[in-house]
C-alpha cells in the first residue's frame, strides 16, 4: 500500500501539491486576505445560502443551556453568535481560529452585536488544541476542516477535548450528489467565483484556491470513515442542497 502525500511530506493546497509544513502559512495568507470580506466570500461561494445552512447546523446541534462549546475555525463569529442563544448566559463558547486576522474580525463583530459575556477567543491550531481532555459538551467546525493540513489529527483532537456523551459537528462543502448539477456547480466554482472575487474583493487567487479546496476535501462517506477512525461513535452525515454541503456528526462514548 503506497503512502499518502501527507506521509511523504507533501499535501494539497487547492490543486497544487505543496510541502505539508508550508500549507498552514499558505492558507493563513488566504484568510488574512479575505478576513475583512469573509461574509462576502461566503455569499459569493454559496449565493447567500450559507446563512440558512448555518442556522440549520446550529439548530440541530446537541446543546443546552449552561453547556461549554468549542467553535473551531470560528471565523467572524457566525456560528458562535447562533450558539449563544442556545447555551444562554450560564453557558460558555470558546471561539477558536488559527488566523489572528479572522479572530480579530470575529471578536469585533461579536462585540458590536453586544455579545460579550460567556465568550472567549483563542488563537489555536485544530491539530493540537490547547485544552484539557473532556472539556467541552459540543465541538463545532464550520467551513474550516478542509483547510486543515492534517484532518485526521484535528478530528482526534476534537474527540479528545469532548466530554463523554458530547457531540462533534462538522459543516463543510462536500460532493454534489446529482449528476446533472455537477457541471453547473463546476462552472460557478471555477469560472464565475474567481471573477466575482476579483470584481468585489480584488482577489481572484484566494477565491480560486477556495473552490479548489472544496474539490480536494474528502467526500461524505470518506469523511465519515475518518471520524470513525478518530474514535467517534454513531457517526453520520446529512446532505444539504444536493450535497453542496454536508453536516457530519459524531459522539464520544
Amino acid at each position: 500500500m503506497s503512502e499518502s502525500p501527507y506521509e511523504r511530506g507533501t499535501t494539497h493546497f487547492g490543486f497544487r501539491d505543496v510541502a505539508a509544513k508550508d500549507k498552514q502559512k499558505l492558507v493563513g495568507e488566504v484568510f488574512t486576505s479575505v478576513a475583512g470580506k469573509y461574509d462576502l466570500m461566503n455569499d459569493l461561494m454559496s449565493l447567500g445560502i450559507h446563512r440558512v445552512w448555518k442556522r440549520y447546523f446550529v439548530g440541530t446541534c446537541q446543546v443546552k443551556r449552561g453547556d461549554r462549546v468549542l467553535d473551531l475555525a470560528g471565523g467572524t463569529g457566525d456560528i458562535a453568535a447562533l450558539l449563544k442563544d442556545r447555551v444562554g448566559d450560564a453557558g460558555q463558547i470558546v471561539l477558536g481560529d488559527i488566523n489572528a486576522g479572522m479572530l480579530s474580525v470575529g471578536r469585533d463583530r461579536m462585540t458590536d452585536r453586544g455579545l460579550v459575556q460567556g465568550l472567549e477567543y483563542v488563537q489555536c491550531n485544530a491539530e493540537a488544541l490547547p485544552f484539557p481532555d473532556a472539556n467541552f459538551d459540543l465541538v463545532t467546525i464550520a467551513f474550516g476542516l478542509r483547510n486543515v493540513t492534517d484532518k485526521d489529527a484535528a478530528l482526534r483532537e476534537m474527540h479528545r477535548v469532548l466530554k463523554v456523551g458530547g457531540q462533534a459537528r462538522v459543516l463543510e462543502f462536500s460532493e454534489v450528489t446529482v449528476d446533472w448539477f455537477k457541471p453547473v456547480y463546476d462552472f460557478h466554482s471555477f469560472k464565475v467565483l474567481p471573477k466575482l472575487g476579483q470584481l468585489f474583493a480584488q482577489d481572484a487567487g484566494s477565491y480560486q484556491y477556495l473552490a479548489e479546496s472544496i474539490r480536494k476535501h474528502p467526500p461524505q462517506a470518506e469523511l465519515q470513515g475518518m471520524m470513525d477512525a478518530a474514535g467517534f461513535a454513531r457517526t453520520g452525515f446529512r446532505n444539504l442542497s444536493v450535497g453542496i454541503v454536508a453536516i457530519h456528526t459524531g459522539y464520544k462514548v
